[in-house]
């Protein structure tokens, strides 16, 4: 005998299958399909100074390309994350700095009424100089690890091993 609830799971499954095929449908403005080649990253860290983004950022781990000594604000970049950044985020961090705002930087003097102090750089940076900055910049993060809860011993200890 079939329930009420079990005769629906066909009709269920099917408006499943339906909304993830529609969530995968493709925009006019999706970025799938996007490739650009591979940047350098010894010009990407040219770039960094040479367009003064170490004014304003700093690249953990890597005081020497520190230039200001009084930043008038100081955002840092790279060093250990539980979740990688992809390229297509760098990409877009770069190109259009208030696409999405770190809560922790969503407030002066870092941003003012949810839009980034960062300067946009789309006419004045190369698309070469774009590739190899991300480049640099995605090399800077290390993937950490999240520590997960640990377990006391289930089993008590053998008095008699070594």
């Amino acid at each position: 005998m079939r329930t009420k609830t079990s005769a629906n799971y066909p009709l269920i499954l099917i408006v499943t299958v339906a909304l993830l095929a529609s969530a995968c449908e493709q925009s006019p403005k999706s970025g799938r399909g996007l490739v650009l080649p591979e940047g350098d990253i010894e010009k990407g860290e040219q770039v960094f100074t040479s367009l003064y983004c170490n004014d304003c950022h700093r690249i953990a781990g890597r005081n020497d390309l520190n230039t200001v000594s009084e930043p008038q604000m100081t955002v840092t970049l790279g060093g250990g994350t539980s979740r990688v950044s992809t390229y297509g985020e760098l990409v877009t961090s770069v190109i259009n700095p208030s696409h999405r705002v770190s809560p922790r930087y969503d407030k002066p003097p870092f941003a003012e009424g949810g839009k980034s102090r960062m300067r946009v750089y789309n006419d004045v940076m190369t698309v070469a100089q774009l590739i190899d900055l991300t480049a640099f910049l995605q090399q800077t993060y290390q993937l950490e690890p999240i520590a997960g809860p640990s377990y006391m011993s289930y089993f008590p200890e053998d008095p008699n091993s070594p």
